[in-house]
């Protein structure tokens, strides 16, 4: 088959592929649509003052398209629109979840245009049939979706370091991903394009994952995929998330790009700093009777303080003491060893459990953005001890501190709590060479989703931190342990 003619073929694909996503989604939306018309029809339009009452003969259909904008927006923001890219049960919660906010913003709005509140029972009625809705219509869509698209067969092209990490993150996906073939690099240039097209010509893979090789050996992988419009995922490394922020120029006949010296302009600085005190002085207001509840719950189990200061490191690596509540025994450290919690940590209180659950236990640091030793939206603050550790294997660990510290921050949006080193410093890096004000704010929409979603609230495993150097040592030498990250050597 020739070149032009399988670039056809892929592109009509993709296109009936991204039809048939549009019509599934569009379905559930439609149908959450109409439930909402039906409840403002019988319930809210009479619910009006009487003033208002003679508009809504011909607002009617503003009312309910607006109420479509904010529950369609919420919906792409948080992911209930990526039917067949993110499993099936995250996408039933962040549709769920769309729902829910969309439902609490119409309330809000109803209720100043009727000048009181509404009675809730009509609103509890109304989400339980969108949420049930949800809950049927996608399990069914996806179904459909996995029946037309089956998961892709990759080739994993990869190098000396052992592949069973990488290998256990598509096997996490098998519904959109399976590794089919494996083909070490050292094999030489020409075997592997060889063993690419036969694996492309028998159909046994439909794809190509270059993984932890040298630039040196991934550039001529890369080109010869492209020229046969093979589809290529691509591990990136450190300098392949620097240079996505860089700027293009168009100075000479030649394209260059612009990786500049500092992070954010004065006038994002500005911007940013002016949203961390209106945000953080509004949620400290809000959340102090949780914070209050909380710090009686902790003070009368055990009678120890309220709360936990530590030494934190932050923009340019200045130290900090960052607030939490205490979710630990007060000896959790009696031995001066600094670690991370564990899955199961016995140190937990069962107090702290529910509010580190809950993220409760973070509120406090809004007096730290309030003071301006930390963000909103940031990579987290590293223990002084633990940072050394990292830097020890990865120097490009200090790059994560051109910008201030966060609360949440993109690694803890887009990974877990128990991602590896390397994997959240590339989302770290990410996040500050692509930085703009509309980030920020999409990361603290994405971050209410992060706070009930399971996944990123798990621990760390136990050999995960405390023992870098010798993971380094195991990795170097092809143990066959799974690697927590990947070694700094971009060559």
């Amino acid at each position: 088959m020739s070149t032009g003619t399988n670039e056809k073929n892929i592109r009509k694909l993709e296109i009936f592929k991204r039809l048939i996503n549009l019509g599934l989604i569009a379905g559930c939306l439609l149908l959450e649509i109409a439930a909402f018309e039906y409840h403002w029809r019988v319930h809210y339009q009479p619910g009006l003052v009487e003033d208002l009452q003679q508009l809504w003969y011909r607002g009617n259909w503003a009312e309910i398209s607006f109420y479509a904008v904010v529950l369609i927006f919420l919906s792409a923001t948080y992911g209930g629109t990526r039917l067949g890219y993110q499993k099936n049960a995250e996408i039933v919660f962040s549709q769920v979840l769309s729902t829910l906010l969309a439902n609490i913003i119409i309330y809000c709005e109803l209720s100043i245009m009727a000048r009181r509140l509404f009675a809730p029972d009509a609103f509890v009625a109304m989400m339980a049939e969108q949420t049930l809705i949800v809950l049927v219509y996608m399990n069914v869509a996806n179904r459909i979706y996995r029946s037309i698209f089956p998961p892709r067969k990759l080739l994993l092209i990869h190098g000396d370091r052992p592949v069973q990490s990488l290998c256990s993150k598509f096997e996490s996906r098998r519904d959109k991903y399976i590794i089919t073939r494996t083909v070490h690099v050292n094999r030489g240039f020409q075997a592997v394009c060889k063993v690419i097209l036969e694996s492309y010509a028998t159909g046994e893979c439909d794809a190509v994952v270059i993984g932890d090789i040298s630039v040196e050996e991934r550039g001529p992988l890369l080109k010869f995929c492209y020229g046969r419009s093979i589809r290529v995922y691509l591990i990136p490394k450190i300098t392949d998330v620097i240079l996505m922020g860089a700027e293009e120029l168009h100075v000479f006949d030649s394209p260059m790009l612009l990786t500049r010296e500092y992070s954010l302009t004065m006038e994002e600085r500005f911007f940013k700093r002016t949203i961390d005190i209106f945000c953080s002085l509004l949620l400290l207001i809000l959340t102090s009777p949780f914070m209050l509840v909380t710090a009686a719950a902790i003070k009368l189990y055990d009678g120890g303080p309220v709360l936990y200061r530590q030494v934190r490191c932050t923009r340019n690596q200045r130290r900090f003491y960052i607030l939490k509540f205490r979710s630990m025994r007060t000896d959790a450290e009696k031995d001066g060893v600094a670690r991370l919690a564990k899955k199961g940590d016995d140190r937990i209180t069962p107090i702290g459990r529910v509010i580190r659950k809950c993220r409760i236990d973070e509120l406090p640091q809004l007096f730290n953005i309030l003071k301006g030793d930390m963000s909103f939206i940031g990579p987290r603050p590293e223990r002084p001890e633990i940072m050394e550790q990292y830097l020890e294997i990865m120097p490009e660990f200090a790059f994560r501190m051109k910008v201030r510290a966060g609360l949440a921050g993109f690694a803890q949006v887009y990974g877990k709590y128990n991602t590896s080193p390397y994997d959240k410093l590339k989302l770290d890096l990410t996040y500050i060479e692509n930085y703009s004000i509309w980030l920020d704010i999409k990361l603290m929409i994405l971050t209410i989703k992060v706070l009930f979603w399971p996944d990123s609230t798990e621990g760390v495993e136990a050999e995960q931190i405390t023992a870098l150097r010798q993971e380094a040592i195991l990795n170097e030498s092809q143990a066959k342990t799974e690697p927590t990250e990947e070694n700094a050597d971009e060559s």
